[in-house]
């Protein structure tokens, strides 16, 4: 299981704990992560993240390609995973849209 993390902080369970995450909603938490981290900005796992952050040094017609290409390689790593679609706003705001065992689902993420 993994621990719920809301607007990068960790959420209270009411308790003096966190929140964890079970099922779809312990994927979400993987692939908002792996979304958010840049891609080598850990040395010993040098493939984890993504190069979202590259995007807006890129011409705006390539931007959207990349985009997809970028959340793949980030989460490529995720048993099951099926990214239906992407769309990137015009002020940063990345939605992927994700099928996982038969589910829809849905990350947003900043990237500028």
């Amino acid at each position: 299981m993994e621990l719920m993390v809301r607007d990068g902080d960790y959420v209270p369970d009411g308790a003096g704990g966190f929140l964890r995450a079970e099922g779809s909603q312990e994927l979400l938490q993987r692939v908002l992560w792996k979304l958010s981290i840049r891609r080598g900005s850990f040395p010993l796992l040098p493939d984890l993240g993504s190069r979202l952050f590259l995007l807006f040094r890129e011409a705006p017609s390539r931007r959207a390609a990349l985009a997809r290409q970028y959340a793949a390689e980030a989460l490529a790593g995720e048993a099951g995973l099926e990214i239906t679609g992407t769309e990137l706003s015009g002020d940063g705001r990345l939605r992927v849209d994700l099928l996982w065992r038969g589910e829809a689902l849905s990350a947003a993420v900043e990237v500028r």
